[in-house]
């Protein structure tokens, strides 16, 4: 995928788990970071559990918004702590 591909999606999977979280977002550039990190941590939640969801935009997607609800239940996690 291109790097302009990977950012689009970063930043749809960021917004989207914000909204799914009922948080209010980190702005463009925070949602992009979650949504890029969650891709990552999405995709190796994924391959642990043996789950391979298939290449393309949709699948892609739905890796990285699992993977920065993940990311941002954690960091919530820890700012209680």
């Amino acid at each position: 995928m291109s790097l302009i591909g990977f950012l689009i999606i970063g930043i749809i999977a960021g917004w989207l788990a914000g909204k799914i979280t009922k948080g209010s977002g980190f702005g463009l550039l925070g949602d992009l970071v979650v949504g890029v990190v969650g891709a990552f941590l999405g995709g190796f939640l994924f391959h642990l559990l043996g789950l391979f969801p298939g290449s393309g935009l949709i699948p892609s997607l739905i890796v990285a918004v699992i993977g920065a609800v993940v990311l941002l239940w954690l960091i919530r996690l820890v700012k209680r702590a």
